[in-house]
């Protein structure tokens, strides 16, 4: 499934565009601060209901303008037509097939995407908040049952921390918490598991020296969750919050023993982060029920000729539509694309 159509309204510096998209390889072409990325944007709200340049919607929306709007269409068996718009006011609300989402969830199954950018680096330099970002993405494809899961988690959390900052007791969430919580590192130790092959295909082929992944589940591997919230239990008292859980979850990267943060260039980390996003996207094209469209920001920067070869070589090799921005010609690296388009000043137009 690929996303076919796109339009958009006042997001960033594009007040209005319509893009008629290839399900392969699409390249969009423009200077620095022309609107190439915000159209990267624009697809990647359609598939997660969020940015992936900013935690402040609000931002998105064009200086002057009191609401964005962005529609698209996918092909395939079963076309789908979503839509996303964040209004000053009434904030954030998202359609499916014309009916209102009960959760921005929905789009997301629908339409899966995935993006590489010149901030993808922040997978591993960054903490773990980016990292599990990137797990339960692919969790949520390849796991039923994990955003319910998730959901109900999240309920339960808050109103055990409520109870907390109270100093209230907590206890009569723990069970809830417990269950559930075990529930989702369980379903994330699976998803890490299965991506393994694929993680260790791509580090070989962009990174080409060893990379060991592990995690931490939010809590001792020696104890189980019941136990790690009792030792906790002072401490999340004196604190007013959940200290222990896989709220907490990390993946660790290490190089040569230690954090690969540490021992790696920017442009190593860069190639990284872009073999954990290769990986999970072979695992969703591969084990889930789609494959995901990915969204490639001018992917050469900082890279030598030889690595650009491996990513764009790796890239290829993942079936799904591409959408890929460059300077220039002569920046994209992928052959000739199925289609051309050329933003300057905020006005897209098809080549």
């Amino acid at each position: 499934m690929s996303l076919v159509e796109l339009g958009v309204q006042n997001l960033r510096c594009l007040q209005t565009a319509e893009l008629s998209l290839h399900p392969d390889i699409n390249l969009i072409l423009g200077p620095n601060g022309s609107g190439k990325t915000s159209l990267l944007e624009a697809i990647y709200l359609l598939g997660r209901g969020r940015s992936f340049r900013t935690r402040h919607t609000e931002r998105l929306i064009r200086h002057g303008a009191d609401r964005v709007q962005v529609v698209g269409r996918t092909d395939g068996a079963t076309p789908r037509a979503l839509g996303l718009a964040f209004d000053r006011l009434t904030g954030t609300s998202a359609r499916l097939d014309r009916h209102p989402v009960q959760s921005l969830a929905d789009l997301s199954e629908a339409f899966p995407v995935q993006v590489i950018d010149p901030g993808i680096h922040r997978l591993v330099e960054e903490g773990p908040t980016y990292r599990r970002r990137w797990l339960d993405w692919g969790v949520f494809h390849v796991e039923p049952g994990f955003v319910a899961n998730w959901i109900a988690f999240s309920r339960a959390l808050r109103q055990r921390n409520a109870a907390l900052k109270l100093g209230q007791d907590p206890s009569p969430w723990d069970a809830e918490l417990i269950r559930l919580g075990e529930l989702i590192t369980l379903a994330r130790e699976r998803t890490l598991t299965a991506a393994a092959p694929y993680w260790q295909h791509s580090i070989e082929a962009l990174l080409q020296r060893p990379v060991a992944l592990s995690f931490f589940r939010g809590w001792s591997q020696e104890h189980s969750l019941t136990e790690a919230l009792a030792a906790a239990a002072a401490r999340d008292r004196l604190r007013g919050g959940t200290t222990t859980g896989p709220q907490r979850f990390d993946v660790h990267l290490r190089a040569d023993g230690v954090a690969a943060r540490e021992v790696l260039s920017r442009g190593q980390q860069k190639l990284l982060g872009a073999a954990l996003a290769l990986a999970m996207a072979r695992l969703v094209s591969e084990g889930g029920r789609q494959p995901p469209t990915l969204l490639l920001d001018d992917p050469a920067a900082e890279l030598d000729q030889a690595h650009t070869e491996a990513l764009v070589q790796e890239l290829r090799s993942v079936k799904g539509q591409m959408i890929v921005t460059a300077l220039r010609e002569q920046d994209f690296h992928f052959g000739v694309p199925d289609r051309r388009f050329h933003v300057e000043q905020g006005h897209v137009k098809q080549l």
